[in-house]
C-alpha cells in the first residue's frame, strides 16, 4: 500500500474516505452524544417547568441513552416532558439500531461497496462465522425490518395489557416507550419506580423479557434464523457455529442462574411474592441483568451473594451485533471451549465437530483482558471518588462500574449520589462499553503499517 504522501494531491482520498469503520463508529457516538446533550440542555419544552439540567447531567443522560445503558441521575418521569422523553427515545433508537447499519450506510455513502475486511470490522469480524451466506445490504435492510417488527409487536402487546391500568389514551405512550427501550436494551422507563409496580403482572414481565432477549441475540443470529426458516423445507441451510453458540450460551445464562437467584433472594427482595411471582421475577432479573436495566426489586436491599451473581451476569452481556453490551456470549463460550480443549490436551480448540481459528480465540482472550482492565480501573476510580458517599461499601461501587461498562443500567442506589468526578467516570465507562475496547483501540491506532510480515525470535516464559 502506497503511503499517502507518495500519492498525487489530486488522487488522494478525502479525509472521510480515509476513516476506518472503527473510527467512524467511535466518532459517530461522540457526535450523537454531543447532539443529545445540547438538545437536553437547550431545546425548549424538554424539561418540566422548574427543572433545569446542568451540562454534566445532560451529558450523563445523553450518554446513557445513546449507549442504551439506562443509568439515570434525574428521574425520567418527573424531569422530562413527553417531548423530552421522545427526545430520549430518539437517542436510544439511534444509538441502539446497531453498529452494522451505521457503518454499512456510511461506507456506501462514501462511494463504494464495503469490502470483506470493512464488513468484518462493522459487525464484529463475521468472516469466521459464515458471513459469506448473507449479503451486507440485505442484512442492513433486515436490521431495520427486524427492529420495527419487534418493537411494533411489543408496543401493541404492552398497550393491550396496560389499557385496564392507564386507559385507552394513557397506555399508548408508555407502551411505545417501553417497547423500544426494552428491545434496544436501554432500560429507561417513564415510571419513577421503573417496573416495580408490575412485579406481579406476569404477562407484562414476560413481554418485556421477550423484547430484551430478542434485542440481545444479535442481528446476525436473527438473519440466520430467518434464512433457516425460509429454507427449512429444502434443508439447504444450517445454522453457523456462531449462532449455535449464541443460542446455547444465552439459554444457559437464562435458565441456570434463575433457580440460584430464587434461593439467594427467597427471604430478601422476593419475600413478599407468591411462588409463581418469585420464579417470574427471578427470571426477569436474570434477563435484564445481562443486557438491560429494568428492575422490579430494589437491588440495594439484595444479599451480597445475589448481587455478586448479578455482577457476573452483567459481565457477560448480550451477543455480538446486538443492542446489548458486555463481554458477549460468544466470548464466554470461546473461552470455555478453549479452556476445555487445553484441559483435554487438544492442540486446536474444537466444539461440535468444528475447529476454531487461533485468531478467533486470541481475539476473545484480548477482549476479555481489555474489558477486565477497563472495569477494574473504573472500580478503582469510583472507590476513590465516592469514598465518602452515603451508600457505603465496596460492592455498590463495583456494581456501578460493571453495570456502566456493560451497558446494563442497574444500580444499587449509587447513581443519583455520584459526585461530579464519579459521573464523569461512569460516562467514560458507558462510552467505552458501547464502542467496544477493540473498536476504540483500532480507531486510535496509527494508520501506517510496516511493509512486509515479520516476527521476532521465540522465547519461552514459565506459566503456572
Amino acid at each position: 500500500m502506497r503511503p499517502l504522501w507518495d500519492v498525487p494531491i489530486g488522487q488522494r482520498p478525502s479525509w472521510w474516505q480515509r476513516r476506518t469503520p472503527p473510527q467512524m463508529l467511535a466518532g459517530s457516538f461522540i457526535l450523537l452524544i454531543a447532539l443529545g446533550t445540547v438538545g437536553l440542555k437547550w431545546l425548549p419544552g424538554i424539561c418540566h417547568e422548574g427543572v433545569r439540567l446542568s451540562w454534566l447531567e445532560a451529558c450523563f443522560t445523553a450518554t446513557s441513552a445513546v449507549c442504551t445503558t439506562g443509568l439515570v441521575v434525574v428521574d425520567t418521569a418527573t424531569a422530562f416532558t413527553p417531548l423530552g422523553q421522545a427526545w430520549l427515545l430518539l437517542l436510544i433508537q439511534s444509538g441502539g439500531i446497531g453498529i452494522l447499519t451505521f457503518t454499512t450506510l456510511v461506507i456506501t455513502a462514501l462511494g463504494g461497496r464495503p469490502s470483506l475486511r470493512q464488513e468484518a470490522s462493522a459487525v464484529g469480524n463475521p468472516l469466521e462465522i459464515g458471513y459469506h451466506r448473507i449479503d451486507a445490504r440485505q442484512l442492513t435492510r433486515h436490521i431495520v425490518l427486524f427492529t420495527l417488527t419487534f418493537e411494533g409487536i411489543g408496543a401493541i402487546l404492552l398497550y393491550l395489557l396496560w389499557v385496564p391500568r392507564f386507559g385507552w389514551e394513557g397506555a399508548a405512550w408508555p407502551a411505545l416507550f417501553h417497547a423500544i427501550s426494552a428491545f434496544c436494551n436501554a432500560g429507561f422507563s417513564t415510571f419513577s419506580d421503573n417496573l416495580v409496580p408490575f412485579r406481579q403482572d406476569v404477562p407484562t414481565l414476560l413481554v418485556v423479557c421477550a423484547l430484551v432477549i430478542s434485542g440481545g441475540l444479535g442481528f446476525l443470529t436473527w438473519e440466520e434464523l430467518y434464512l433457516y426458516w425460509r429454507r427449512r423445507a429444502t434443508h439447504r441451510f444450517t445454522l453457523s457455529l456462531h449462532s449455535r453458540l449464541v443460542l446455547t450460551t444465552t439459554a444457559m445464562l437464562l435458565l441456570l442462574p434463575t433457580p440460584v437467584l430464587i434461593w439467594l433472594e427467597w427471604d430478601t427482595t422476593l419475600k413478599d411474592m407468591s411462588w409463581l411471582d418469585k420464579c417470574i421475577n427471578a427470571f426477569f432479573i436474570c434477563v435484564n441483568t445481562r443486557t438491560c436495566g429494568f428492575n422490579t426489586v430494589d437491588h440495594g436491599q439484595g444479599s451480597d451473594a445475589a448481587n455478586f451473581l448479578l455482577i457476573l451476569l452483567m459481565s457477560v452481556g448480550g451477543s455480538p451485533g446486538s443492542m446489548a453490551g458486555g463481554m458477549k456470549t460468544t466470548t464466554l463460550a470461546l473461552l470455555m471451549v478453549l479452556a476445555w480443549s487445553r484441559f483435554r490436551g487438544w492442540e486446536v480448540a474444537s466444539v461440535w465437530g468444528r475447529s476454531l481459528r487461533k485468531q478467533t480465540t486470541d481475539r476473545a482472550i484480548g477482549l476479555f483482558v481489555i474489558g477486565f482492565i477497563a472495569v477494574t480501573c473504573g472500580i478503582l476510580l469510583l472507590s476513590i471518588t465516592e469514598a465518602r458517599g452515603s451508600n457505603g461499601g465496596f460492592l455498590p461501587r463495583m456494581f456501578e462500574a460493571v453495570s456502566a461498562f456493560n451497558l446494563v443500567g442497574l444500580s444499587m442506589g449509587l447513581t443519583p449520589q455520584l459526585s461530579s468526578a464519579g459521573r464523569c467516570i461512569v460516562i467514560g465507562l458507558m462510552y467505552l462499553g458501547r464502542v467496544g475496547p477493540l473498536a476504540l483501540a483500532a480507531a486510535l491506532a496509527v494508520q501506517a503499517r510496516l511493509p512486509g510480515k515479520f516476527r521476532y525470535a521465540y522465547e519461552e516464559v514459565a506459566v503456572g
